[in-house]
């Protein structure tokens, strides 16, 4: 009986991998259709561009966990990019300093967010999208609507091949810390399980409201976060940084099987679906496929996704 519990299950394995199997397909296809994906400089640039959509992911995936959902993650960025060049380029700050005071901002953003859903009883949705058009906002004010020029020997060291790209660097951490947060940690569980049930949470005498709050203080960190690393890359900080990018994290939080019911997903999963809508661009742009396509292609992933997920709990209800 207990070697028949233990024989290996193809059909549940797939189930259970299917995030992870699609990246490794997605990397044998993309391989054989162009000869410059498997090249040094390709990967390094693909790990370099979604850097910060993976951080921003990873923040938007620990909101959902809770059952709610921020949409002000792409404006948030822009605040990051901003701010952080001004700091350094107008006021003189050093850039790690700058660093520092941009993710304490895009926190206070998140907070604002996290006191209207936890404390107002505005929905999540409303909430971010007004936080998402408020710091859209204070982006252009800042800035004049015009880019900030980041002086050399600042950001640019975040991508730095002599200091082995601490933009990898920061991100591989990061990734590891939130994974083990989210599966080892209290904090973690009781994330998840307000998610599933935030009632029975609230009656087993957590203060569920803290919780919310800090998954969007949380994501608003690490979306400013990723815009000092857009920043960084190009030497540059935009407004318009971040345009689209909350749509592209719930894509790559839902192709990682999460549930935007919340209580369900894990951070390497997310990891996964971002790298997947990552590779997607890469490819076409090897290929010289029009952008367009990209999104339509992103968009018939999105449903299979969904699709593939629903299939998921249903085989997980008749085991």
């Amino acid at each position: 009986m207990l070697a028949a519990s233990k024989k290996f299950n193809l059909k549940e394995f797939v189930i259970n991998n299917n995030t992870f199997i699609i990246l490794v397909l997605l990397v044998i296809v993309s391989s054989i259709l162009s000869d410059n994906f498997l090249t040094t400089m390709n990967l390094r640039n693909i790990a370099l561009q979604q850097a910060g959509p993976i951080l921003v992911a990873i923040g938007l995936l620990y909101v959902i966990l809770a059952g709610g959902i921020d949409l002000s993650v792409g404006s948030v960025m822009a605040v990051g990019a901003t701010l952080s060049a001004i700091l350094i380029t107008d006021i003189g700050l050093h850039f790690t300093t700058a660093i520092g005071l941009t993710v304490v901002v895009g926190m206070l953003f998140g907070l604002f967010t996290g006191v209207l859903v936890a404390y107002t009883g505005i929905q999540g949705f409303v909430a971010s999208l007004a936080t998402m058009t408020i710091a859209r906002g204070v982006a252009f004010v800042i800035t004049d609507g015009r880019p900030v020029k980041v002086e050399s020997g600042t950001l640019d060291l975040l991508v730095s091949k002599d200091l082995f790209f601490p933009i990898i660097i920061i991100t591989v951490a990061l990734i590891i810390l939130f994974a083990s947060i989210q599966k080892y940690t209290g904090y973690g569980r009781k994330v998840v399980a307000i998610g599933s049930n935030e009632t029975a949470v609230q009656l087993a005498g957590v203060r569920t409201k803290q919780y919310i709050m800090s998954t969007y203080a949380l994501s608003a960190s690490l979306a400013a976060l990723a815009g000092v690393f857009i920043a960084a890359r190009s030497s540059t900080g935009s407004a318009t940084v971040g345009t689209g990018q909350e749509l592209d994290a719930i894509a790559a939080v839902v192709i990682g099987g999460a549930s935007l019911m919340g209580g369900r997903g894990f951070v390497l999963n997310t990891v996964a679906g971002a790298l997947i809508l990552g590779l997607i661009g890469n490819i076409m742009n090897l290929m010289a496929v029009p952008s367009y396509p990209q999104d339509i292609i992103k968009g018939v992933i999105i449903i299979a996704a969904v699709l593939l997920q629903i299939a998921t709990s249903k085989k997980e209800r008749t085991i």
